[in-house]
């Protein structure tokens, strides 16, 4: 019995020591993200980035190669008041490191045209996913953030932000190294600008957010700089017209006191209050990791 014991023990021991040795699957997604794939078998080709949706989101005619059939689920994606629609269907898809069966999106109109399709870190089976996006320089450091999804019926098919906290209630972040500015929506800017003391400057400029379409874009810059983990930063661009409204910003051309601004307008719908971090800042970044399990996300910049 005396035996028996030792050698259960032992096993154990081992299986406990095996278990902590076993790192979490890690995918490295580095260059522009393109990476061979396959849905159904049929090849196509898929870019794996930060900002992309837990369902993959493919142009109709690879849906047609591949010959999907759809079920019953649809979706819409929005950009400000235009709305893409599309069909979703259950295939297997292979990202380059095994096939596995997942939810895939569909739309007529390409989210960008020089893929068949995008898809973000929660629709890769990998537990962490890490985007190199530049040399590591001297000096850098990593922040820890706490990771959430986009809630609702779509958690599961949305994209992943960091959250940080502004002015007592959280506010999403999302990061987008394949688009030039830093944007906030309407509704998130009256935040920040309540918050760091904001003023809009200059003339509404035209910018393409997803699908190719165009939101208005006015740059926003701030009394005290905002911090999203290691990066600091006083100007961002504010989608002027999506979800909420900036009439309470004020206008730099406006005889108002910068340090006396008042926010008139709120947003009705908080959860629709996001910033995504561009090109422009992520350019301080070396990598961006997804740790799902988790649920952390470490950004390293310099």
């Amino acid at each position: 019995m005396t035996t028996a014991r030792t050698a259960l023990a032992g096993i154990l021991a081992l299986s406990a020591l095996t278990g902590a040795a076993t790192p979490a699957r890690e995918r490295i997604v580095d260059g522009n993200g393109i990476v061979d794939a396959t849905i159904a078998g049929v090849p196509g080709r898929i870019r794996i980035e930060p900002s992309g949706t837990a369902m993959p989101l493919i142009t109709t005619a690879y849906a047609e190669r591949a010959k999907l059939k759809s079920g019953m689920l649809s979706f819409s994606y929005a950009v400000g008041a235009e709305r893409v629609h599309g069909r979703t269907g259950v295939a297997p898809i292979d990202l380059g490191t095994g096939p596995f069966k997942h939810r895939i999106g569909w739309t007529e109109r390409a989210y960008t045209p020089t893929t068949d399709g995008v898809v973000g870190p929660g629709g890769v089976p990998e537990d962490v996913v890490r985007f190199v996006l530049h040399t590591p320089i001297l000096g850098e450091r990593t922040v820890t953030m706490s990771m959430t999804d986009q809630g609702g019926l779509a958690s599961g098919w949305g994209e992943l932000y960091a959250q940080i906290d502004l002015g007592g209630q959280p506010l999403r972040i999302r990061f987008d190294p394949h688009h030039a500015r830093t944007l906030a929506t309407a509704s998130a800017a009256v935040r920040i600008a309540a918050a760091r003391g904001g003023t809009l400057q200059g003339t509404a400029q035209k910018v393409e957010i997803a699908f190719g379409i165009e939101r208005p874009v006015r740059t926003m810059t701030l009394a005290k700089p905002l911090t999203v983990g290691p990066l600091q930063f006083a100007t961002l661009g504010v989608r002027t017209a999506d979800q909420g409204s900036t009439a309470g910003i004020a206008d730099a051309s406006d005889p108002i006191d910068p340090d006396e601004i008042v926010v008139t307008a709120k947003s009705k719908k908080p959860g629709r209050d996001r910033l995504t971090i561009g090109a422009d800042l992520l350019a301080r970044c070396s990598s961006i990791v997804f740790d799902k399990p988790a649920k952390q996300i470490r950004l390293t910049c310099g």
